[in-house]
């Protein structure tokens, strides 16, 4: 695959969008995750997933190594979700005050799933809220989507000994915060996930 991968992103620095397309299918379902376990809310995760690929055909012009579309991804998506962060704090208030949209008909059991994932993926990320937001990063790249250290250091930019580092620390201070902690793993990737919990 690395190979097929870095031959379609030869294209896609091309402008050849059928070759971006390919990407996209193959990727957007593990970005659209990532961004749920970090926003907690499959709305924005979907929002945010938009995001991410518009700014990869934006940058289309990088040069990448031999492979690692994926983990590139990843750092795009790490900043798009930096980003909602601030966006929601500078304008959370205002947005408290506009009422949310009740459920559509016929969705019952869709939203029903989105509210369970809601529900269970928020002490997770309150757990995580008291990690430094570079140990999160790492944390959630290597124990949710099994990211190994060389795509992790691509992903954020930074060396992998300061991955080895910041993941040890995250792990450290998360099992000192809860020592009754579940495995990492025991988050919803996707909707359908959850249904069959």
């Amino acid at each position: 695959m690395p190979a097929d991968e870095t031959a379609l992103w030869s294209r896609c620095r091309t402008g050849d969008a059928d070759a971006f397309s390919v990407l996209f299918e193959r990727h957007a379902r593990t970005i659209y995750n990532f961004c749920f376990r970090r926003v907690g809310d499959w709305a924005a995760a979907e929002d945010l997933v938009s995001i991410v690929f518009m700014e990869a055909w934006r940058r289309r012009n990088k040069e990448l190594p031999e492979g690692k579309v994926l983990p590139w991804l990843f750092g795009i998506a790490t900043n798009v979700v930096r980003n909602h962060h601030r966006f929601e704090r500078r304008y959370g208030a205002m947005l408290r005050r506009i009422p949310e949209p009740g459920p559509s008909p016929g969705f019952e059991l869709e939203a029903a799933t989105r509210l369970d994932d809601e529900r269970r993926i928020r002490p997770v990320l309150v757990l995580l809220s008291r990690l430094p937001k570079s140990e999160q990063e790492v944390f959630v790249l290597a124990a949710w989507f099994d990211l190994s250290y060389e795509d992790i250091s691509l992903a954020l930019g930074v060396p992998v000994g300061t991955v080895r580092s910041r993941l040890f620390r995250a792990r450290k201070r998360l099992r000192e915060l809860d020592p009754g902690l579940g495995h990492e793993e025991d988050v919803p990737t996707n909707r359908q996930e959850a249904l069959q919990r």
